[in-house]
């Protein structure tokens, strides 16, 4: 049986999150323990509430006999092989839905397991223990305790964490489907990445910081008579290359791309100490991931872990390595030669239109002109799509033990892929072709049109789909059983993560600090963008599909770092699109300047902003003082109870 994460019950074999505000009391005990609620196994334990927070949906050939054997089996405690959660059979004993919830204990000790931090009896964060539970405040009400989506993880964490305790034929099915010792007894299609909070903050921190590289932008395209020719040249059919950039807008380019580059290093500097700031407030500064149990896709020889002396399959590091070296890297490679070869078959096609038209001159060569952009913009989306779905394959063929690592390899396959899809035809007009003009053009129409054709695919379409397809197939009335609404609003699809959502704000990026400098505009479309990417996306996500579970989670990770990288290659890309400019270098021949001269002064300007942009980093800590202090004292009194421990 499957299980994916949502907001309500999904489809065959899947489990989804119940909204607070939609678990009112009803036949489904909701409010009050009722008979059909599995026992807790601890007395501390014993509520006359319980609150249901996972809806698990069985598949349809599920028989009455595999599901009671389902709820004995994550009622049973830890101890005995199961997740020591609580489990009801629904409002019909022979239907195919679960509900689940968690008692007391199961909740601190998952709390304990993940590492998260909670407010002690001093006012303080610290690490929980849960040998110390009565100190921390409110760890008798866990409504309070742990937020909703902390709750509705741990019995997640807890699901996947389930494995059978010796080999047994599971009850209603055919002997074929036996479980083997220490198989997951749930595995898990998709997972979510980051936590959504830390998206929706960079995407708010983001989009304010792109207001004085707009402004800027606006100036320095008004002041040097630029406005209306750039315009024109983003939008004609070919760049005007006649004329050469005058020395007033090769300054102000000039000014932009310094400020650009230091911008970018400031704002992610700063950033960093705003996502200090945001793990420390939501206690997850001291996350414990890689002592947690494997992954449910996690596979390998069972054997004693030599760090938490569980037993787990273990798959040694140098079989992982030879997977990627032998596999990964070969298949990335191949597709990063397609994304070549598509960029060579759009040079191939644009030289043939404009010959076409040259040897036409009509109104249809001329809307030929535009087939091979839209070609090519076709085969990149269609090849992205494909790669993304071959680089999941892959990340799951190298078999990572920890969530976090799996995440983290397959968006670096993802990342260094769109960084070649999205960016190579820029670098190859820029360094090959050394056509500013028409890099000018080529990125004014990335940017509007790839604007433009996201807001249509993530909101429009979704949004006509549920408006005129699943919605009138979830009518509901107040007097419907509570059973009913759920599976009403089981047509909502599973929400498919935010990494749609980095991948967009990381290419948006990389168009600003890499290339900026020729199209000052840059960060006003990005800055009009982003103020309705809040909208929609929040929109998206509360309307559009299942709420999703949110993992712990102390920063944007591997996507940080992306960021990072792309700050310091925006200070080659921009120096040398600068010394590119006739302008400019006309202004050094006539100075006396060789071409090697030149060539050694731009190398020299370089070295000497990335050096800028270092001391910079160094001189902006990563997190204010105040966390810096509160995360030593973390982990001065995480040692401590550990040494009282060992004591007793």
């Amino acid at each position: 049986m499957n299980r994916a994460d949502g907001d309500e019950d999904g489809g065959d074999g899947e489990s989804a999150e119940l909204p607070e505000a939609k678990t009112p009391a009803s036949k489904l005990g909701a409010a009050t323990v009722g008979p059909d609620w599995t026992k807790v196994s601890c007395p501390c334990c014993v509520s006359q509430r319980v609150e249901p927070l996972v809806l698990v949906k069985l598949g349809e050939k599920v028989r009455p006999e595999t599901k009671r054997w389902l709820i004995r089996v994550i009622g049973t405690p830890q101890k005995d092989g199961g997740a020591a959660l609580l489990a009801h059979p629904g409002e019909d004993a022979s239907g195919d839905i679960i509900v689940l919830s968690a008692p007391r204990c199961t909740l601190l000790k998952a709390t304990e397991e993940l590492g998260l931090c909670k407010t002690y009896h001093t006012e303080e964060l610290e690490a929980f223990s849960y040998n110390d539970r009565d100190n921390f405040k409110n760890a008798d009400n866990m409504e309070v305790f742990l937020t909703l989506a902390e709750r509705q993880y741990i019995v997640k964490y807890e699901l996947d964490g389930l494995r059978a305790q010796r080999d047994l034929r599971v009850p209603g099915l055919a002997d074929n489907y036996t479980l083997q010792y220490r198989d997951n007894v749930y595995s898990v299609n998709e997972y979510f990445g980051s936590s959504v909070g830390f998206y929706f903050s960079f995407l708010d921190f983001y989009t304010w910081s792109l207001l004085p590289l707009a402004v800027l932008g606006l100036t320095i395209t008004y002041f040097s008579g630029e406005a209306e020719k750039e315009m024109d040249e983003s939008v004609s059919d070919s760049p005007d290359t006649s004329d050469e950039d005058s020395g007033l807008a090769v300054s102000g380019h000039i000014v932009q791309a310094v400020f650009s580059m230091l911008w970018s290093t400031v704002v992610m500097e700063l950033w960093k100490r705003r996502s200090s700031s945001l793990s420390y407030r939501w206690g997850t500064m001291h996350l414990a991931e890689r002592f947690a149990e494997p992954r449910p896709g996690f596979h390998g020889d069972l054997g004693v872990n030599p760090v938490t002396h569980r037993v787990e399959p273990l798959f040694s590091e140098w079989q992982r390595d030879l997977r990627m070296a032998l596999v990964s890297v070969p298949v990335v490679g191949l597709f990063l030669g397609l994304v070549v070869l598509g960029m060579m078959c759009f040079y191939w096609g644009e030289a043939q239109v404009q010959q076409l038209h040259s040897d036409w001159d009509s109104l249809l060569s001329q809307a030929l002109l535009y087939a091979p952009s839209v070609l090519h913009i076709a085969y990149a989306n269609a090849l992205s799509t494909v790669y993304r779905t071959v680089a999941r394959s892959l990340t799951e063929y190298e078999n990572h033990r920890e969530e976090s690592a799996y995440e983290n390899h397959l968006t670096s396959k993802v990342l260094v892929f769109t960084f070649f899809n999205c960016f190579a035809v820029l670098f190859h007009i820029a360094f090959f072709k050394q056509d500013v003009p028409l890099l000018r053009k080529r990125l004014a129409s990335l940017l509007i049109v790839t604007q433009l054709l996201n807001q249509v695919t993530e909101v429009v379409i979704p949004f006509l789909v549920d408006r005129f397809i699943s919605a009138p197939h979830r009518t509901e009335s107040e007097d419907d059983p509570q059973e009913d609404k759920f599976r009403n609003q089981s047509t909502l699809p599973v929400f498919p993560g935010l990494f749609a959502e980095y991948i967009e704000l990381l290419v948006q990026f990389g168009y600003l600090s890499l290339f900026s400098c020729v199209f000052p505009l840059t960060a006003v479309l990005l800055l009009l963008n982003n103020l309705t990417e809040i909208r929609t996306d929040a929109y998206k996500i509360c309307k559009l599909f299942r709420k999703p579970f949110s993992p712990p989670a102390a920063s944007m990770r591997v996507w940080q770092v992306a960021f990072e990288i792309l700050s310091f290659v925006s200070v080659v890309s921009n120096c040398w699109l600068l010394f590119l400019s006739p302008w400019l270098q006309k202004v050094c021949r006539e100075g006396g300047l060789s071409g090697t001269n030149l060539l050694l002064l731009a190398v020299l300007v370089e070295h000497l902003l990335i050096l800028v942009k270092l001391v910079m980093a160094v001189l902006i800590p990563d997190e204010p003082g105040w966390v810096r202090k509160k995360r030593e004292h973390i982990e001065f009194t995480s040692m401590q109870a550990l040494r009282e421990q060992k004591l007793r």
